[in-house]
């Protein structure tokens, strides 16, 4: 197998935010030469497919500045610490945001949302047998629940009417997962 590793000669922190922390490396390439690679740090992140009994997905509309508009994406959020259980935080963000807890979790795996330069990991989750109380958003949090049949989720996600990544991969992982359990694999 072909070597491909690249080696860490210097770090250079650039940027400590209370989210992101950007740094640029100096590299030693598998070929012998250096190069610069910029990337950023990020402590992770939850995500979570609600499922109802009916076949619909609890999604959410939310505002996302950077795009200036309002998305339509599953409930997710990130992690309070680099060691907080992903599970855990799934349960938070889907209660906080939604109001809904369930009584059965399926791990989806992780979702790497841009590896050509960030090391964000968010981890996804399927949620059903969902039972309601209130919501409680973050502060700064401004979302609107609304249910949508996963199938017509898909659809929209083929279409490309849901622009958002992890959203995107979620409902198809989900989507899939739910149609071999379905055919008993």
């Amino acid at each position: 197998m072909k070597e491909m590793t690249e080696k860490q000669l210097d770090i250079h922190e650039i940027y400590d935010g209370k989210i992101l922390h950007v740094y640029y490396d100096d590299v030693l390439l598998p070929n012998g030469n250096t190069a610069i690679r910029e990337y950023i740090r990020h402590i992770g992140a939850a995500c979570v497919v609600p499922l109802m009994d009916d076949g619909k997905v609890l999604m959410l509309r939310q505002f996302r500045y950077p795009f200036r508009d309002v998305l339509l994406e599953i409930p997710a959020g990130k992690l309070d610490s680099k060691n907080e259980d992903p599970l855990e935080a799934a349960k938070r963000e889907l209660k906080e945001e939604t109001g809904a807890s369930a009584a059965e979790w399926t791990d989806l795996g992780p979702f790497y949302p841009t590896c050509a330069y960030s090391d964000e990991v968010i981890h996804t989750y399927l949620a059903r047998d969902l039972s309601f109380g209130e919501m409680h958003p973050d502060d700064d949090e401004f979302v609107e629940p609304v249910t949508i049949a996963l199938d017509e989720l898909i659809d929209m996600v083929t279409a490309g009417k849901i622009p958002d990544g992890k959203t995107q991969a979620a409902l198809m992982k989900a989507f899939l997962f739910l149609q071999r359990e379905k055919a008993g694999n």
